[in-house]
């Protein structure tokens, strides 16, 4: 017996040993910088705001008497950080609440316009402060493109074409005329188009079939009049398109079921010269179960790794739903927008049922990259993506309270990105490794790199393991370096967040790794994201 019992302690540390030799040999990475790829597309690094909660009202609009900061209502913090990450789209006014919002609501006086009540979203007073033109005018304050989804669930194809007509046409005609009476002659840019929002669901529940049916009337006659995006007329009809016509996206999947990619695109395959659609939508939340009852503080690692996990189902998703749309489109001319993404928890305690108010800590920044990571290595497919939402609202960029304003982990990994926007993706090869945490079982490690415009190597590489450096060993082919520096983001606890009272509990570092021989070496930290810049 005591033989025996010896003989177990044996293998138990012979194990022991192993494992722990395992985690500490280096992770062998390679990339080869002269190589080809398709490009990361700007527009992967969207936005998402909606009228809901506190994501507009108090997040993004005060009032121009307002005490706290702002411009012409909007508050001047709030864009200043918006605008430092480059936002590219700006996806507006939802979500559920679009298939209710009727845009005359929000022109004109307002003084003079509707009260409504926000069904959707906590049936809180919606005074219509904000509404298109001051849209517009937060749009251009930041920098970036409009996506405006259209009212298709309660609204019609007029009311959704007069609304396009009312921000895209020359102030000579009646609409354009009501738009510069607003304060606005020139007509606006709308760049991206939503043709309804989750249809099969909140958006009218449709099946379909019903549903292309519908998408074509609205792909047809709801028309972008801005003669600078739409070119000029051509003599043998219609209109040739300029170089950065609209682009409409028609509702995907929110499912891996694919009624709806079938649908929309069998119908688009066949489509003739009078309607079209440029992107298929799709919506994919980090949440384990409906409803969301993950605490967003105050958890352990059980929860990380847990929601760590959901997140990995988005590469299932696309690559369910990218065959689909591969069958019909082999070119790959309709992009997958993935429109609404992101880690959605249990609202804080206190906050109001429906305001979906949650924090944000460095296991969201992580599952932010793992997702980012997800979307780079499909870019011929995936050209663009929304995370939910910009301020206030589930996986916040921001939070404010008042005249207070905190930056999330997240707007810092968003931040610690901004290289990858339009460069080249490169192929990159490493062994992912392991990390567990009970009977979840993760990869270790996740990467990918990108080649600039500027020539510049670009590397980002997350340590998932909440407790275990990593060694990276990294031989970079086909370019001669001697430096890589950049930045780091990580913290002593996965619930780590930044507060008003400690805005910089969870914030970017210096990082920087030794080149020797050709090679590059760094140690990544614990549930860590890490962004080198790697130059001659």
């Amino acid at each position: 017996m005591l033989k025996n019992l010896f003989s177990a302690v044996a293998i138990l540390a012979v194990t022991a040993a192993t494992t722990l030799s395992a985690q500490e040999l280096p992770v062998k990475v390679t990339i080869v910088a002269d190589a080809t790829g398709p490009r990361i597309d700007r527009n992967i690094f969207g936005q998402f705001a909606e009228n809901l909660g506190t994501g507009i009202y108090g997040g993004v609009w005060v009032g121009e008497d307002s005490s706290i900061p702002n411009v012409r209502g909007i508050r001047t913090d709030v864009v200043a950080a918006l605008k430092a990450l480059k936002v590219a789209s700006v996806r507006w006014p939802g979500g559920c609440f679009a298939d209710e919002y009727h845009w005359r609501d929000g022109i004109g006086p307002r003084s003079k316009r509707s009260v409504t009540v926000n069904g959707s979203w906590g049936n809180a007073l919606e005074r219509n402060d904000f509404g298109t033109d001051e849209f517009f005018d937060f749009v251009e304050q930041i920098g970036s493109e409009a996506y405006i989804s259209v009212n298709m669930g309660s609204g019609s194809v007029k009311e959704a074409a007069d609304w396009l007509a009312y921000m895209t046409a020359d102030p000579r005609t009646t609409a354009g005329a009501e738009r510069a009476a607003n304060g606005h002659p020139e007509p606006y840019r709308v760049k991206f188009l939503g043709i309804g929002n989750e249809s099969w669901s909140c958006g009218g529940a449709y099946r379909a079939e019903y549903y292309v049916d519908e998408m074509k009337r609205y792909a047809r006659f709801v028309r972008n009049l801005n003669l600078k995006q739409q070119g000029t007329d051509n003599p043998a009809g219609g209109s040739v398109a300029g170089s950065d016509p609209m682009q409409r996206i028609a509702v995907g999947p929110g499912t891996p079921g694919t009624d709806y990619t079938e649908a929309v695109m069998r119908a688009w395959k066949g489509h003739d010269w009078s309607w079209n659609i440029e992107g298929l939508s799709m919506h994919q939340y980090t949440w384990v179960a409906w409803p969301p009852a993950y605490a967003s503080t105050g958890f352990g690692e059980r929860e990380y790794a847990t929601l760590i996990k959901d997140t990995l189902k988005m590469e299932d998703m696309i690559a369910i739903h990218s065959a689909v749309m591969d069958k019909y489109d082999p070119e790959k001319k309709v992009p997958l927008v993935i429109d609404e993404w992101g880690v959605w928890l249990a609202k804080l305690p206190g906050s109001r049922d429906g305001f979906l108010h949650q924090q944000n800590s460095i296991r969201d920044a992580i599952i932010a990259s793992i997702n980012l990571n997800m979307f780079a290595r499909h870019a011929e497919r995936v050209r663009m993506t929304a995370i939910a939402q910009m301020v206030n609202v589930l996986q916040a960029m921001i939070l404010t309270d008042g005249p207070k304003m905190v930056l999330t982990p997240t707007y810092h990994l968003f931040k610690m990105y901004l290289p990858f926007q339009d460069a080249t993706r490169l192929p990159i090869s490493f062994d992912a490794g392991t990390y567990r945490y009970g009977d979840v079982s993760l990869p270790r490690i996740d990467a990918i790199a990108a080649r600039a415009a500027d020539g510049k190597l670009w590397i980002a590489l997350t340590n998932i393991d909440p407790n275990e450096p990593a060694r990276i060993d990294a031989q970079i082919d086909g370019t001669r370096f001697q430096n890589a520096s950049g930045t780091v983001l990580t913290a002593d606890q996965v619930d780590a967040v930044n507060t008003y009272n400690r805005p910089n509990a969870v914030i970017p570092k210096p990082a920087a790794a030794r080149v020797t021989d050709g090679r590059m070496t760094l140690t990544l930290p614990p549930k860590s994201v890490t962004v080198l810049a790697v130059t001659p």
